[in-house]
């Protein structure tokens, strides 16, 4: 048989073994089970995979604002200059730096108290890179001094405080206190709050000025602890701000500072890939159960094909490509599902989530084309794998044996 003719025979056949077949329904109802399968397969693949992407994507947003692209530590009393700071900032004109002190401080009001981190930032500098402090930067009372502080309303609310009342900050250090020592303390006005939407952030950290910081810890000026870095980069940046370093410092990306949780999330990911795919697996079984009754069905016009001169290639073929259809049609199904499924769970508050830990109340769905392209090439390869076995099959048939016990 020439080509032509072999590729509208096979064609043929496909079309009849297609159709419903009255004497025996089961094969045909059979078919649209797996084909309903995998197109559900698909579709909670989608949605599932979508679902996790979005609310990585919230987690990372609201730990990316506290949590800044580059950070310049500083390992030893001597701190970072603001020299070096500045022939940093010209090498590299894209980005933003704010130098800090930080010190562990307990928060102190009436009979509540809190331990905290505490910030000195340069205000203006700080509100450049870090967007929830620009809000709180934005609303400052007018009398601001050097004791001023920017805390969080999750610490303002269980210190039982207000915006302008005074915060006591007790230090590590020591002062003498009669023939004693006690503690350094001293007391701030809160001139603005923040809300990160973190509560660990809103009541661990505590910003003041840079010359509270010189005056009550006798803090050399122009000598940071560190430096926060904004840049659109931080990757390809980090190793090339290494060689401008002073020798007492070091600096650190986002991903090292909380490598294991992303790391965790991947994983997270990864494992729901795996699991939902053994819904399609299952589904597989069914193109496999139903190609194999409609090979035992059909056992009869296999023998007669062969007889009048089909080759088993062309047996397999019509069988393999019969697995394909219902395998791919069922992946087009599920890919308009789930796309249907992640608009209207985008589109509608169907399930709702807590505002103050989202940044929204709708499901955050976010599916990027290669996470798509992964589960297309994922369920394409079982389906594949699954048509073949029933093709073999239909192509070993052995027309004497049947003619003769017919």
């Amino acid at each position: 048989m020439n080509p032509a003719n072999s590729r509208k025979f096979v064609a043929k056949f496909i079309k009849h073994y297609l159709k419903y077949d009255k004497e025996n329904p089961f094969i045909f109802i059979s078919a649209m089970l797996a084909l309903l399968g995998i197109a559900m397969g698909v579709m909670v693949l989608m949605i599932g995979i979508g679902v996790t992407n979005g609310t990585h994507k919230e987690f990372k947003k609201r730990l990316f604002i506290m949590n800044y692209p580059l950070t310049i530590i500083s390992y030893d009393n001597k701190g970072i200059s603001l020299d070096a700071l500045n022939i940093i900032e010209q090498k590299f004109p894209n980005i933003k730096i704010s130098p800090y002190y930080t010190t562990q401080v307990i928060a102190k009001a009436a009979d509540s108290v809190q331990g905290t981190i505490l910030y000195g930032v340069d205000f203006n500098k700080e509100a450049q890179i870090n967007t929830v402090f620009k809000k709180a930067y934005k609303n400052l009372d007018k009398n601001v001094s050097k004791y001023s502080v920017i805390i969080g309303d999750d610490l303002l609310r269980s210190l039982e405080l207000k915006k302008g009342e005074k915060l006591t900050l007790f230090f590590s250090e020591q002062q003498a206190a009669g023939f004693g020592t006690m503690p350094l303390q001293k007391r701030f006005k809160i001139v603005s709050t923040f809300n990160s939407g973190l509560s660990a952030y809103d009541k661990g950290i505590v910003y003041t000025t840079h010359k509270a910081f010189e005056k009550i810890l006798k803090k050399e000026p122009n000598h940071y602890d560190g430096a926060h870095i904004y840049t659109d980069k931080p990757m390809q940046l980090i190793d090339k701000i290494k060689p401008y370093l002073p020798t007492n410092a070091a600096i650190e990306g986002w991903w090292q500072q909380n490598g294991g949780f992303f790391q965790a999330m991947q994983m997270e990911k990864k494992a729901l890939f795996l699991v939902l795919l053994l819904i399609i697996l299952v589904a597989s079984l069914n193109i496999i159960s139903s190609l194999l009754m409609t090979v035992m069905s059909r056992r009869t016009e296999i023998a007669l094909m062969k007889t009048l001169g089909a080759t088993s290639k062309e047996i397999s073929k019509i069988f393999f490509y019969l697995g394909l259809i219902i395998g791919f049609l069922g992946i087009v199904l599920g890919t308009l599902l789930g796309l249907f499924g992640i608009w209207l769970l985008t589109t509608y508050n169907i399930i709702s989530l807590p505002a103050d830990i989202y940044t929204t109340s709708k499901l955050p769905i976010d599916l990027p084309m290669s996470d798509y392209l992964t589960i297309i090439t994922g369920t394409s390869i079982i389906v594949l794998i699954s048509a073949i076995y029933p093709a073999i099959k239909a192509s070993k048939t052995d027309a004497l044996t049947i003619l003769r016990n017919e």
